[in-house]
């Protein structure tokens, strides 16, 4: 039976040495000891703003935090020295090792929230998708992180929406956190939270909380996020408006916390605000915070510097390490708490130049099954030698035509709809079908000077479960396709970060037919007519 129970503990890949977080009404608990848990954490990531540079279309190189085990063991020395309990990383690489420095954070016992996405592959504000390919991603993050029992949540996006112009991007992140939230279920993983980390928007701020806690709770964040820089040197409760954030959230569902704190204007920092976060007037509503950040970078958020492997504290750290090392939040045992606030938030109305997202429904779920199926049907696709510099042209050309029908199985317009089951494929396989469908309808349709070629399709394709994901969706890719996410196979492809059919398919719109056109199309269309045969 030993040897059982060791199997069992080196398949888990966890340590025994920490206690889990878990989730309760509006607040977080150590899972066995059952006290309530209160976040006292650093934004720990170099060279990487708060990932939220969601206009980047090329990947870029990241310094994985937890991938460095001897970075990681000499920074946590310094982390103990401010009491600290959580990180924050902003992108790891999934398929390095992070044993060595998670299994020393969680002997420090410190816990780690985790950004599920990476510059350049993320959820783009101005372009907003949720695709197969990000989907892949995310769950590869949580695969590598579940491993370990001092992860304690992970963040679906962060500061997507931050305007009201491109709060129709929310649409995108909710289907990102749903998707999440069934993959970690699917895999019988220990339950953790998916959240959201939003910036401080006074105009769309209560939208955001609202829109992504309402509706079912499968779909909801399992906590909130605020990244808040309002406390500013000597200021106060009232001041800062931390009383009014405070009301605001007292009757949220779900955990909140401040997912990144900290005004460096002016500096140093005196973080006054610590005694009000882990005070009376806060802690029955808000669970801690992660101040931003540990390096010292060209932002002058750090509390440290490094250099030659050596580091150097200085102001900003001694203030916080004196305020942190005064706080003691008095909180509740789990089996005495009785959450009183338990009713979801009422989602926000679709309103023109205030919040644009609709909340059910939610783009469709992304599925590498259901787009490879697809491929096999069609007739018509895009030839392998044709390069995506020109899938911009093809696509606006299609789509521009007709009021864009032969675009609906693609069409991601949040606003008026209704979703195309297949604007989560790649951009070969969405322009494919595209292709596909013009040239069923125009007589020699599928040419586009070699671009487009024929094949023989495959009426009823054999793959499991393809019969019924493809009647779902519709011969117009117009349905509605049940079932959990699938991320295996994707048969098309495309380069990391490719626009395809996901530059700007979305809004503004210029017509009034179900599928919204934007500039990018409207412009492609002259260079794109050039390719058509008739």
């Amino acid at each position: 039976m030993r040897g059982v129970f060791a199997t069992a503990a080196l398949l888990a890949g966890v340590q025994a040495a920490i206690d889990p977080i878990v989730i309760k009404g509006q607040k977080f608990f150590h899972k066995t000891s059952g006290e309530q848990f209160f976040m006292k954490g650093v934004a720990y990531q170099q060279e990487i703003s708060s990932n939220s540079t969601q206009t980047a279309t090329d990947s870029i190189n990241i310094t994985d935090p937890l991938a460095d085990p001897t970075s990681c063991k000499r920074d946590i020395e310094y982390l103990k020295k401010l009491t600290t309990n959580t990180i924050r990383v902003y992108a790891i690489d999934p398929t390095k090792d992070h044993k060595d420095c998670m299994s020393a954070l969680a002997d420090a016992g410190i816990y780690v929230v985790a950004d599920l996405s990476e510059p350049g592959l993320s959820i783009n504000r101005n372009d907003p998708g949720w695709t197969v390919e990000l989907y892949e991603r995310y769950t590869s993050v949580v695969d590598e992180l579940m491993k370990y029992d001092n992860t304690l949540g992970f963040f679906a996006g962060n500061e997507v929406s931050n305007e009201a112009n491109n709060t129709v991007a929310s649409a995108f992140v909710k289907a990102a956190v749903r998707d999440t939230k069934a993959y970690i279920k699917s895999k019988n993983y220990r339950e953790v939270g998916v959240g959201y980390a939003t910036n401080d928007d006074a105009a769309i701020r209560e939208n955001m909380a609202n829109y992504f806690d309402c509706g079912n709770t499968e779909d909801a964040i399992d906590f909130w996020g605020y990244n808040i820089y309002s406390w500013c040197g000597d200021s106060s409760f009232q001041q800062s408006g931390y009383d009014v954030q405070t009301k605001n959230f007292e009757k949220y569902n779900v955990p909140v916390f401040f997912a990144e704190y900290g005004c460096n204007t002016p500096r140093p920092r005196k973080f006054t605000e610590v005694g009000a976060l882990y005070g009376s007037q806060m802690t029955d509503v808000w669970s801690g915070g992660i101040v931003y950040m540990y390096f010292e970078e060209e932002n002058k958020f750090g509390l440290a510097s490094v250099s030659g492997g050596k580091v150097e504290t200085n102001e900003d750290f001694d203030n916080l390490s004196k305020q942190i090392a005064k706080a003691t939040p008095s909180g509740v045992k789990m089996n005495a708490y009785n959450p009183s606030n338990t009713a979801a938030a009422a989602c926000p109305k679709v309103t023109a130049g205030t919040w644009e997202a609709e909340s059910d429904p939610l783009p469709p779920t992304a599925n590498a099954q259901l787009c490879s199926c697809m491929m096999e049907t069609l007739s018509c696709q895009v030839a392998n030698s044709t390069s995506e510099d020109d899938f911009g042209a093809m696509f606006g050309t299609i789509c521009g035509l007709k009021d864009g029908e032969y675009c609906a199985g693609i069409n991601k317009n949040a606003t008026s709809g209704p979703y195309g089951v297949y604007g989560m494929c790649a951009p070969k396989e969405q322009l494919s079908f595209v292709v596909n469908a013009y040239g069923k309808a125009v007589s020699g349709g599928c040419n586009f000077k070699g671009k487009a070629t024929t094949k023989a399709a495959v009426a009823s394709p054999t793959g499991s479960g393809c019969a019924a994901l493809l009647k779902d969706a519709g011969a117009d890719g117009t349905g509605t396709v049940s079932g959990a996410a699938k991320a295996t196979g994707s048969s098309a492809g495309g380069a990391k970060g490719s626009q395809g059919a996901a530059s700007g398919l979305s809004a503004p719109q210029f017509s009034s037919g179900v599928f919204g056109l934007s500039l990018y199309v409207v412009g492609a269309v002259a260079s794109g007519m050039a390719m058509i045969l008739l």
